[in-house]
């Protein structure tokens, strides 16, 4: 027996890339918006994910999931496949990195994931919960990005980019989003160049959107 459409096709990056020719990086683009969880004590607890796929990669990771053929993606029809994706992130650090009072902090497993699909584009949401509850001490650092650059990251512009929930009274948030790389850096950007580095070189992290959180 074949396994299942979800599972075939790919574990969230790897069949876009086995599908594209060698063009020049990134391979996928996401719009992401972050909530960072606070508990009742004031300690940072997870934060919760938002990330909408351009539309070609969208159509791409769906096909073949309207199991009905009604024309329209359920979250039920999406689950699958939001579990695969999900699940594989931890061979990606989750593209997330969180430091607390300039600690950094480990991740347990994501929870709370599922996908849906609307004008065009597909977004996965999911709860990416820290291992033990972080003092946020003088402030709370979280960067959003892929180390290879195959997936390019860029905060949602609106003011929900990044938001608190349950945090301390006080508390307020700073974003910086990454300047897209300009036409001379993009001509560079091809596969042999990717093919160099070494995963040292951390080469995304000059694309990364950040959030400081200070509290009081």
């Amino acid at each position: 027996m074949s396994p299942p459409l979800s599972l075939s096709r790919f574990v969230f990056l790897a069949a876009t890339l086995a599908a594209a020719p060698a063009l020049a990086h990134p391979h996928v683009w996401v719009t992401a918006k972050a909530e960072i969880v606070f508990s009742s004590e004031g300690k940072v607890t997870g934060i919760q994910h938002a990330w909408t796929f351009d539309p070609a990669y969208s159509a791409y990771v769906t096909q073949g999931l309207d199991r009905n053929n009604d024309g329209a993606l359920t979250p039920d029809e999406l689950q699958e496949l939001a579990k695969v994706n999900t699940e594989s992130l931890v061979d990606y650090g989750y593209f997330t990195v969180l430091k607390a009072g300039g600690a950094k902090q480990a991740f347990d497993a994501p929870r709370d994931y599922g996908m849906s699909f609307d004008k065009g584009q597909a977004t996965l949401k999911f709860l990416l919960p820290l291992k033990a509850p972080a003092s946020a001490g003088k402030a709370v650092a979280l960067e959003i990005y892929d180390p290879t650059y195959f997936v390019a990251f860029s905060l949602d512009e609106g003011a929900d980019a990044v938001t608190l929930a349950n945090a301390p009274q006080g508390c307020a948030t700073t974003v910086s989003r990454p300047k897209p790389p300009d036409a001379s850096q993009q001509q560079k950007l091809s596969e042999a160049f990717f093919e160099a580095l070494t995963a040292a070189q951390n080469f995304g992290a000059g694309f990364a959107n950040r959030a400081i959180v200070a509290c009081p």
